[in-house]
């Protein structure tokens, strides 16, 4: 038999949930807890998000992906939450608004949030190992690259990942280029992270690609 709380009792664990995540982005968590947190926000892969699909418009801005990404239009966005907190708006660009991973596109995502770019390079190759990539020394090597990448971001700053025609990986915070792999296998990885079948966040990879429609 299941039992309802009364509404009081319902107010209070919402209030409970609010308290703790309030503690979890203060830092309230310790050690380990608070990185994982921390480091799961940065990337928006945690498996409770949720995926807000946001109108597409013509105003979207594309950024550094017009000069990089031939006719890029906007195939898709959506916005990452956790218990209605928000993390990051991401935004995918094709030529014609038609992605392939084998072709030039363009990643844009917006914080919503601070986060440590140390602890989303950490996040990257984490992901990347969780989708099969065994081979250490490389992950390694790809991790030290996004660590001298990265920047720390806060509310408001974007960064956007360009596969171009060549199939490296340029990145660029707010508009500004930060850094590139030429490395055809990392950019592949990478952007499979948001992008692949075995994305953490298959509805998020759903909104930008357009296979929800």
């Amino acid at each position: 038999m299941t039992i309802t709380p009364p509404q009081d009792q319902q107010r209070a664990i919402r209030a409970a949930r609010a308290r703790s995540m309030s503690h979890a982005i203060a830092g309230g968590f310790t050690g380990t807890q608070s990185r994982r947190i921390v480091m799961a926000f940065a990337m928006g892969l945690l498996l409770a998000l949720a995926v807000t699909a946001m109108p597409r418009t013509a105003a979207a801005d594309a950024g550094p992906a017009t000069r990089l990404v031939p006719s890029a239009e906007l195939v898709g966005q959506g916005r990452m939450t956790y218990f209605g907190f928000r993390v990051f708006d991401a935004e995918l660009y094709a030529p014609q608004g038609r992605y392939s991973p084998s072709k030039p596109f363009a990643l844009k995502l917006t914080y919503l949030r601070n986060f440590k770019g140390a602890d989303i390079a950490k996040r990257s190759v984490d992901e990347m190992r969780r989708q099969g990539l065994r081979d250490e020394a490389k992950l390694k090597q790809w991790g030290d690259q996004m660590r001298a990448i990265f920047p720390d971001v806060s509310q408001g700053a974007s960064i956007t990942g360009v596969r171009d025609a060549s199939g490296k990986a340029i990145f660029y915070k707010d508009g500004q280029q930060i850094g590139m792999i030429n490395d055809t296998e990392f950019s592949r990885r990478f952007f499979a992270i948001w992008l692949g079948d075995n994305t953490s966040n298959p509805s998020l990879q759903a909104s930008l690609t357009g296979s929800a429609r």
